[in-house]
Formats: C-alpha cells, structure tokens, sequence
C-alpha cells in the first residue's frame, strides 16, 4: 500500500468511528501517521553557491541571483544540495526547486534583504487565507517535489519595527502617519478581503508595495515531500513557515524566534499529513496555527488541513500553542498533540480553536496527551465561535467542533481551565463531545466557562484540587 493510500484508510476509519475508538487505538493510529510520512529524495550532489558567484561582501541581489543559479543547476541535474556555508549572506529571494536541499551550515547567517522592491514581481500565494498575488516570500516554492531546508545555521528575515513590522499599522509596532500600512482606506487588507468578500477574480488580486501586505519568511505552495530541519528561523516579516496546499512534510529540530505582528511560527494551510517535532516556538502570535482558507475563498476550494502531528516541541511565547483556527473554513481533521511543554507569561492559551459565521466549516478529532504547563495567561483549552465578531463579511455559516480529546494535561497557572464560547442565539449547539480524562489544573483564577457546547465529559480532571464535573460550571 503507497503512503497516500495508507494515509486515505487511516483517514477514513478515523473519521467514521474516532469516538468509538479506545484511547490506545487512537493514539496508536496517530504514530502510525508519524511513521507513514514520506521525506524528500535528494540527489548526493553539492553546489557551493560561491561558486555561482555570491560572496560574504556582495549586495543582495548579487546573492540572491547566484544562490538561484546554484538551485537552478542542482535541480536541472538532477538535485542535490545548495550549501550556503559560514558567514553572512545578504541575500534577496530565493525560489526553491525540485530535487533540492538548501543547506544552511553552522555558522551560515542567510540575511534577506528589507527593500520592499527587491520581492517583485509578485507570486501567486495566500495571506491570511486569501487568495492573490503579493511579495514575493523570502523563500518561496510553487509545485515543487523533493525539497528542503536543512543545517545549523540561521535564517533570518531581518524584520523589525523600522523595517517590516509596522506596516501592520499598529503604533506599538513602530508605525507612524505617512507610513505604509496594511490598513490603509482601499489599500492592503482592506482590499484584499473586499476582494474575497465579492469574488474578485484571483488574477485580478495584485497586491503593490503600497498595499502592505508583508511576505513570509517561508512559503511552500503546493509542493510535495517537504523536509525543514535544524535551522534557525528569526525575525520573519509575516507568518514563518507557511505550507498551502502541501503533502508530506516534516518540521523537525527547528528554532523559530520572531515577535513581531503575526508572527505565527508554522501555519500549515490545507495541507496534509504533517509532522512537526522537536522544534521550539517564540513568537508574536501562534506558535502552530492549522489554517485551510477564508469565507468564500475557502469555500471556493474546500480544502481541509488533515493529519497532522505535533510531538516534542516547547512553546514559550505566542497567543496559542497549537491552534486551529481562524482562517479555517475548509474545515480540519485528524490533530494530534503530545510530548510537549509550554510555559511563559507571554503564552495566552495551550489548545486553541478559532473560528466563527464567516467561516463554517467542520473541525473534527483533536487529540492532545501529556502536556505540562507552566504558565499561561488565559486557558489551557479554548474553543471560541464567535472570533472577530466585528469582522465584515456575511454571517450564515455556523462552524463545528466536535471530539476533542485532553489526556494527562498539567497545568500549574492560568485564568480559566476550560473556556468554551459556542455561538450566540444559535438554535443548534455547535460544540460537542469534549473530553477531558485525567488533567489537572492548578493555579487556576476564575474555573471553567463553558457556553454553547454539549457533551462534554470530564474524567479524573482536577481544578485547584478539586474534582470536576461538566454541571459545576
């Protein structure tokens, strides 16, 4: 049986009886997904981009032309590996290709230019589950097979307030009258969601340095066989590592730091069978966010992300550890979260799901065990239908959550437990068949609240010492 097909079966019996399946089986099938996850095939061969012309003294765009040409010869022959090595590489953007490892080694600091004008012409991608075409990424791939990012090294966006950061028009990050700024009357995202909104042909969706949309520090679209391992990602002016679309891809042993605005760590977006591990998150917004497109563009594609592994990893900052949500609207299956630690004043929420009317879409099967919590601000698992209540956009889409399992979950301080916020005046209850077996919660301020949800079941679950029950609310 192929990978895919394997993956297909596991899927379906998941999705057809996952509440009738002891907790072992359930568990058991998600290493199983681990296991079935196929790494990229990458040809034993070495291209040293200063052989292609890039120095530690060169400009940008000097670099980033040869670094391309080394990844372009790699790829026509074959593939291989591009190895960037110790030192400071200014660079501008950088198209991967089939069949190629781009190896960032001890010592290698890969620094992306802050010209706006270098990322033109733009690429076809998403921003905030949008369809359009915007900057170019900082590392991009369209269609690709077999490539990766591998080494010790750093990569680093060089964002910050004076340079990228303040574009999302917020003061605290930097911006000030006469700047860019995303939010600019008819510019930006503005724009780009009454473009979604009225189905604006996505050829028709260009997006200029004016509109401020700013680009991610890596975006991999519809590419297959993916591998991010070793490196340091820092400093991305948008969203970190963002997967569209992708099949089969590992993130593994990566240290991502960046705390600017929307500085989600790994955002994997109708993407499938995914296993990020061993990887370490601090970041402005969510550390992972599964996302798989906005109101009627992701309903245009109904496209889910499904099964995805989370294992090994610590989060420190963010507003949520491993989140669903918001750009969700196709809808997501198949989560599974254990090993992992999470502690920091800065981290709002351990589990988050978010969406809202916009959206619809269903999100099903989130297993999450043996997490420990230091601190958090808000809740260990928050499950929110009314996100962004003032956004404008049409409103007759009801989300679905439902079967969401926490298994040996600690957490030593927090605001609620359990915050759940089904939707207003709903004639249906649009949350259903939460869990939550043998998790104890300490230090926690205000208990649990729960609205707009049925089925919830606690066993062994303990808040400030005391046992509890899904009435006592």
């Amino acid at each position: 049986m192929t990978t895919r097909h394997l993956c297909l079966a596991m899927l379906a019996a998941l999705t057809a009886a996952a509440q009738a399946q002891p907790a072992a089986d359930v568990w058991a099938r998600g290493q199983e997904l681990a296991a079935s996850i196929a790494r990229p095939a990458i040809a034993d061969a070495d291209y040293r981009i200063a052989d292609y012309g890039a120095s530690t003294s060169a400009d940008a765009l000097t670099n980033m032309d040869a670094i391309n040409k080394a990844i372009d010869a790699a790829s026509c022959n074959g593939g291989g590996r591009v190895l960037v090595p110790a030192g400071e590489w200014l660079t501008g953007p950088i198209t991967l290709k089939s069949g190629v490892n781009l190896v960032v080694e001890k010592d290698a600091v890969l620094k992306f230019s802050t010209v706006r004008e270098h990322y033109l012409p733009v690429v076809l991608t998403r921003w905030e589950g949008i369809d359009c075409y915007n900057l170019h990424p900082l590392i991009y791939a369209y269609g690709q097979n077999d490539i990766a990012i591998t080494g010790q090294g750093t990569i680093d966006g060089q964002a910050t307030k004076e340079t990228w950061w303040h574009q999302c028009g917020s003061t605290r990050y930097g911006w000030k009258p006469g700047m860019l700024s995303q939010r600019a009357p008819g510019h930006g995202r503005v724009r780009l969601t009454e473009c979604e909104q009225n189905d604006v042909p996505v050829e028709e969706r260009v997006m200029a340095v004016a509109d401020a949309l700013r680009p991610q520090l890596i975006n991999l679209y519809k590419c297959e066989r993916v591998l991010i391992d070793g490196v340091t990602l820092r400093n991305s002016p948008f969203w970190v590592i963002h997967p569209v679309m992708v099949n089969q891809l590992t993130v593994s042993n990566v240290t991502i730091i960046s705390h600017g605005p929307n500085s989600d760590g790994c955002d994997p977006e109708s993407s499938r069978n995914v296993l990020i591990e061993n990887c370490f998150f601090d970041t402005g917004d969510d550390c992972i966010a599964i996302k798989s497109g906005r109101n009627n563009d992701g309903r245009r594609w109904n496209l889910p992300s499904e099964n995805i592994v989370v294992r090994n990893c610590h989060m420190k900052n963010g507003h949520g550890g491993v989140v669903v949500g918001s750009e969700i609207t196709g809808g997501y299956r198949n989560l599974w979260v254990e090993n992992c630690t999470m502690d920091s004043p800065e981290l709002e929420r351990v589990i988050r799901i978010k969406t809202n009317p916009c959206r619809g879409g269903l999100i099903e099967n989130i297993f999450v065990r043996n997490i420990k919590v230091g601190q958090c601000r808000e809740a260990v698992l928050k499950i929110n239908l009314d996100y962004e209540p003032r956004e404008a956009c049409r409103r007759d889409f009801p989300p679905t959550v439902r079967n969401v399992l926490m298994q040996n979950v600690e957490s030593q301080s927090s605001k609620y437990g359990v915050y759940i916020v089904g939707l207003k005046d709903a004639q249906t209850v649009n949350v259903e068949d939460i869990s939550l077996v043998d998790c104890s919660f300490d230090g926690v301020k205000q208990g649990n609240s729960i609205t707009g949800a049925k089925g919830i079941s606690f066993s062994n679950y303990r808040l400030n010492g005391q046992q509890q029950t899904p009435d006592a609310q």
